[in-house]
C-alpha cells in the first residue's frame, strides 16, 4: 500500500476524489507501536497538557445501559466524543462496550469497541480502528504518567487488585517504565486469574518477585503504588489499609471507601466534570455535601504542566480517581493513525 501523508488524507473529499477511511485492526495497531507503553505515555502527556491549556472539546460521555438499573455496573456501552488541538487537530469518538460476564460466559474479553477519527476541517471520517488495545493501554498510561508526579520516588512495592486484561496492561506498562520496582502483589477473586497474570509477569520480568495474596487487604497493605482493576460496584478498600506514602491509582473507580477520600492528603481527578457524575463514590460524597471542587487538590493535567504541585511529602497518601477522558483515546489514536499513514499500514475502505 502506498504511504499517504496526514495532509493528503485530510484533503480527501475536497479535491474531487472519492473519500476513503483507513481501517486498523488490533494486529496492525500493535505493529505500529500500539503494543508498547511508550507511545501511550507520550500521547497522554500531550493530552493532559492540552486539557490543562483548554485546547480541547469534550462533552460529557453518555452511558447506554440496555438492562437499566437492574444491570451490573460494568454492563454498558459508552460514547466518548472529543476534539483535540495541537499541531494536528482531530476529532473522534470511542464507542466502547463492556459486559462483566463476557470472559466467563462467552470466552470473550470484557470490553470491546472502535475508535472513529474525523478530519477537523471537513468533519469527514478518516479512520476506524479497534479500540480494546488502545483503551487498555491508554488507561495504563494514566497510571504511568501519574506515578511520575504522585508516587514516592524509587517506589519498590506495586499492588494490583483485579487480574484481567486491564491489570496486565497496567502492570506491564508500570514495570517497563519503572525498572526499580522489586515486588508485585496481586489479588483477584478468581485465583486462577491471579495465578495466570503472575506467570505472565514472571516470564516478562524475571527480576521482579510476584506474590499472589489470599485477600485484597493483604495485597493493598503492601503497596507503595496501589492499582485497582476490578468491576466491583461496592467499595472495599479502607483508608487504614493504605500505608503511609501510598499512591492509589483508582482505575476502576468504585473500589475505595468514602472515608479514604476524606482522610487522604490529596485527591486528584483527570477531569472534574467527568468524575462528578454517575453516582460513583466521589459523586456520592458531593451529593452528601462531604466533598466539593474546592476540596479537590487538582486535575491531573494541572500537575503535569506544573500549575499545581504533585507529591510534596514522603508520607502523603494520594488518591487519583480517573474516570477516563475521550481526549486521551483520541490523542493515542491520532499517534497511531499518523504512523499508519507514514508506514502505509492498514486497509483503505471507500466511504461510498
Amino acid at each position: 500500500m502506498n504511504s499517504v501523508t496526514p495532509e493528503a488524507a485530510a484533503s480527501r473529499g475536497q479535491s474531487g476524489s472519492a473519500p476513503t477511511l483507513l481501517y486498523l485492526n488490533r494486529e496492525a495497531i500493535a505493529a505500529l507501536g500500539g503494543g508498547s507503553s511508550r507511545l501511550y505515555a507520550e500521547a497522554l502527556e500531550e493530552a493532559l497538557t492540552l486539557h490543562a491549556e483548554g485546547d480541547f472539546v469534550q462533552p460529557l460521555k453518555p452511558y447506554l445501559r440496555s438492562a437499566g438499573k437492574e444491570g451490573h455496573i460494568a454492563d454498558r456501552i459508552i460514547a466518548m466524543p472529543a476534539h483535540i488541538g495541537g499541531e494536528q487537530p482531530l476529532s473522534g469518538i470511542k464507542w466502547i462496550g463492556s459486559k462483566h460476564d463476557n470472559p466467563q460466559v462467552r470466552g470473550m474479553e470484557r470490553a470491546s469497541g472502535v475508535i472513529v477519527l474525523n478530519d477537523a476541517e471537513s468533519h469527514y471520517p478518516v479512520a476506524v480502528m479497534e479500540a480494546g488495545l488502545i483503551s487498555s493501554m491508554r488507561t495504563a498510561a494514566v497510571t504511568v504518567v501519574a506515578a511520575r508526579y504522585l508516587a514516592r520516588q524509587g517506589f519498590q512495592e506495586l499492588s494490583c487488585v483485579g487480574c484481567g486484561l486491564i491489570a496486565k496492561a497496567q502492570l506491564t506498562s508500570m514495570l517497563e517504565h519503572y525498572p526499580h520496582v522489586e515486588r508485585v502483589h496481586l489479588y483477584d477473586q478468581s485465583g486462577q486469574a491471579a495465578e495466570k497474570l503472575s506467570e505472565i509477569l514472571r516470564v516478562l520480568f524475571p527480576q521482579v518477585r510476584v506474590t499472589v495474596h489470599s485477600s485484597a487487604e493483604q495485597a493493598v497493605r503492601q503497596g507503595e503504588v496501589v492499582i485497582t482493576c476490578t468491576v466491583t460496584d461496592t467499595p472495599y478498600i479502607h483508608f487504614d489499609w493504605l500505608r503511609k506514602g501510598a499512591f492509589v491509582s483508582n482505575i476502576s473507580i468504585m473500589d475505595v471507601h468514602k472515608e479514604a477520600y476524606i482522610l487522604a492528603d490529596k485527591v486528584i481527578v483527570d477531569d472534574w466534570e467527568q468524575s462528578n457524575r454517575e453516582k460513583k463514590v466521589l459523586n456520592q460524597l458531593v451529593l452528601e455535601g462531604r466533598f466539593s471542587r474546592e476540596q479537590l487538590h487538582a486535575e491531573l493535567g494541572e500537575i503535569v504542566t506544573g500549575s499545581k504541585a504533585g507529591r510534596e511529602k514522603e508520607e502523603e497518601i494520594i488518591i487519583l480517581n480517573p474516570m477516563g477522558m475521550a481526549i486521551e483515546d483520541i490523542a493515542c489514536a491520532r499517534r497511531i493513525y499518523t504512523e499508519a499513514l507514514k508506514e502505509g499500514v492498514g486497509l483503505q475502505l471507500p466511504l461510498y
